[in-house]
């Protein structure tokens, strides 16, 4: 893998990045896109809408200009085309919750040091988090990601002659969601904590598909996994356990499974040497500071795993999907 060359510019540029982030996150956390995409707002006008000072949303305003977010005109602003689209809660393609979630993950790794230290986590859990807040930003976080990655991935994947799909840890369901649009026969289940019911039932009834999916609530680290499926989906569910809670979660998945059935798994994945991709290293990080155990994994360990709970034909699917994801999926013996 070819390394990046540095500069002094590059280390200084990084160092500081998070202003921009930050800055960023301010503008969404404040809802400063939405007055802004169907009008010329003043300084003035905007910090009436956000309950802010003149001052700070002058500034704030100023700075998301610059970065190309608003358009300045005299002393007004409006949301560009782009942040309309994505910035906006009116839109869609909102992609506020994403923004948000990483938002909360910010104090946790200003302290990455001390969980490099103490190799432990430095916060709670964000999926079991009491925080309401903080858990919406998780789960339709999870579904702006994925909006942005399913329909790449379920065109590629023949579950021709499938019929009943596990989406374990499906969270909102988006996966099982656009497996069902794509494959007309089939149905799905998504099984994920209680408190993640309310997020799935909206999602799945927002896309006409109740009558073919269903939530079941529970803890697949504590129960055991109810239903017999002809496939199964893990998309990112195992970088939040060590090696033996990740066997645990794939022994209760291929359990769940009719002989013939497949199991996919969804993860950031590391090279071998686990020096890169970028990105599943630096999520890795995110994990040390987030959980007890989890960590990104490598191909060989994903395949191994998998191995070992039993699957055969284990194999990485052929797509090609950004910051070092990949599926790797493996069929129990008939």
């Amino acid at each position: 893998m070819e390394k990046k060359e540095w500069s002094v510019a590059d280390l200084l540029q990084m160092t500081g990045a998070y202003w921009s982030a930050a800055a960023l996150h301010a503008g969404v956390k404040l809802d400063l896109f939405t007055p802004l995409t169907d009008a010329l707002l003043s300084a003035g006008e905007l910090a009436e809408r956000c309950t802010g000072s003149l001052r700070g949303v002058t500034m704030l305003a100023n700075a998301l200009a610059a970065l190309g977010l608003l358009e300045k005109q005299r002393e007004s602003y409006k949301a560009t085309q782009f942040a309309a689209r994505y910035l906006s809660r009116g839109s869609d393609e909102y992609l506020g919750h994403i923004i948000l979630h990483h938002h909360h993950l910010m104090e946790s790794w200003a302290h990455l040091d001390e969980a490099v230290r103490s190799g432990a986590p430095v916060r709670e859990r964000v999926s079991h988090a009491d925080d309401a807040a903080a858990r919406e930003s998780f789960e339709m976080g999870m579904f702006n990601l994925a909006m942005q990655i399913a329909p790449r991935i379920v065109p590629q994947i023949d579950l021709a002659g499938r019929q009943r799909l596990l989406d374990l840890g499906g969270g909102p369901g988006t996966y099982a969601i656009h497996f069902c649009l794509r494959n007309p026969a089939l149905t799905a289940t998504v099984y994920d904590l209680p408190t993640t019911r309310p997020f799935a039932e909206a999602t799945i009834e927002r896309f006409g598909l109740r009558d073919r999916i269903s939530f079941v609530a529970g803890d697949f680290d504590a129960e055991d996994i109810p239903g017999r499926y002809d496939v199964a989906w893990l998309s990112h569910i195992l970088h939040g356990e060590g090696a033996q809670g990740c066997a645990a979660v794939l022994r209760k998945g291929v359990a769940a499974l009719e002989p013939g059935g497949m199991l996919m798994v969804q993860e950031f994945i590391l090279d071998d040497g686990k020096d890169g991709p970028v990105f599943p290293a630096l999520f890795s990080l995110n994990m040390l500071v987030g959980t007890p155990a989890g960590q990104s994994y490598s191909e060989g360990e994903l395949k191994a795993m998998l191995v070992a709970a039993g699957l055969t034909n284990v194999r990485r699917l052929p797509l090609d999907l950004p910051n070092g994801a990949g599926v790797v999926a493996g069929t129990k013996p008939a």
